[in-house]
């Protein structure tokens, strides 16, 4: 009976030490999760967006067709919301603040080719936090007016 005093307590400790790397592995895996998540939010942002400004270039087909949409990046900065936009430009300038507001360093451009009635719809933001470090995230749509 000797022989074993002592080890119970040897194997209390094995159990708290495997305990302690299980929980800072899931603290680990929430961390990511967490991160990841973030970055999904960013890139639902972005589509909805792309697809607000698709709409509208749909609504003023005459208007887009003939370049009062096209805009390129700006890096504009986050602005109070103002009132709906009644013309293409504040249409745009609106758009844009948006997307300044909705992702970090969030900017947009658009480009309409009147001849082929292509719109091609660019939003990009900074993910570094989600993405491991590259820094500017894009998202494409290219649709037909």
């Amino acid at each position: 009976m000797r022989r074993q005093s002592g080890f119970s307590m040897l194997e209390v400790l094995v159990a708290i030490l495997v305990l302690a790397i299980g929980l800072l592995g899931m603290a680990g895996l929430t961390a990511t999760s967490m991160r990841n998540s973030h970055g999904a939010y960013y890139r639902s942002q972005a589509v909805w967006l792309a697809y607000d400004i698709a709409d509208r270039l749909r609504a003023n087909r005459q208007t887009a067709l003939a370049g009062g949409y096209n805009v390129a990046f700006t890096n504009p900065a986050c602005a109070a919301n103002t009132s709906p936009a009644l013309n293409p430009g504040e249409d745009v300038t609106g758009w844009k603040n948006m997307v300044a507001c909705a992702l970090p360093a969030g900017d947009g451009s658009i480009a309409v080719d009147a001849a082929s009635r292509q719109v091609t719809i660019i939003v990009q933001w900074n993910d570094t936090r989600a993405s491991g470090g590259v820094a500017a995230q894009q998202f494409q749509v290219q649709t037909q007016l």
